[in-house]
């Protein structure tokens, strides 16, 4: 059954110390998960001096490779629900002297995007969030014209059988992930607000790519 609120925070809370490490649990299952998160932040197609949202940043794993593309004269804003897990990227932030990286505590659903950003992403978060629709229309009507919203996040393959489901499942519920999760189709609201300008399978189905673009 998928978690609540109240039981993301809190599984997320007891995990925010270990989780950088505990994140390697990915690749006992072959998941190359910092290959998709940097084939997400090249699908954004940001500029140096852009301003970018990441909803549901954790830990702030994402935070170098953004800073790449926007340089230090662009802006990052790192949303997360759980306290422990943005104390833990304040202490990223502060070890490499990053200074254009500001962290809101925030559920997802409650945050007021900025007017005219360049550019929102979430890797492997967004579908732990019931209101994930509402979270994508506001982010869309936030996007300057021609910028991009995207989302690398878990799916059902149709191709797997039960089985290895069953077993990637045991794998990834320390995470919140369950097979209710499945009925969450993030690229259909996606598809609802913006162009759909991308959505490519990965690891066999079990995850995918989804970008959106503002006309």
């Amino acid at each position: 059954m998928a978690l609540d609120k109240k039981s993301i925070e809190s599984l997320y809370q007891k995990r925010a110390k270990r989780y950088d490490f505990s994140a390697n649990t990915y690749y006992l299952l072959g998941i190359r998960e910092f290959a998709y998160r940097k084939m997400a932040i090249r699908a954004l197609n940001l500029e140096k001096g852009n301003t970018v949202v990441e909803i549901g940043c954790g830990t702030g794993l994402n935070f170098k490779y953004l800073r790449k593309h926007v340089g230090p004269e662009g802006q990052i804003i790192g949303v997360d629900l759980t306290p422990e897990m943005l104390s833990v990227a304040e202490k990223r932030i502060k070890r490499n002297g990053w200074l254009n990286i500001a962290l809101v505590q925030s559920d997802a659903a409650a945050y007021q995007f900025p007017e005219r950003v360049d550019g929102i992403i979430s890797t492997f978060a967004l579908t732990l969030v019931p209101e994930y629709d509402k979270v994508i229309q506001k982010g869309a009507a936030a996007l300057s014209p021609g910028k991009r919203f995207v989302i690398v996040d878990f799916k059902k393959s149709d191709d797997w059988p039960m089985w290895l489901l069953s077993l990637f499942v045991i794998f990834t519920r320390p995470f919140g992930v369950s097979l209710d999760l499945a009925d969450r189709h993030l690229w259909e609201s996606v598809r609802r607000y913006m162009a759909l300008v991308e959505f490519k399978e990965l690891y066999f189905g079990g995850i995918y790519l989804c970008v959106g673009e503002t006309t």
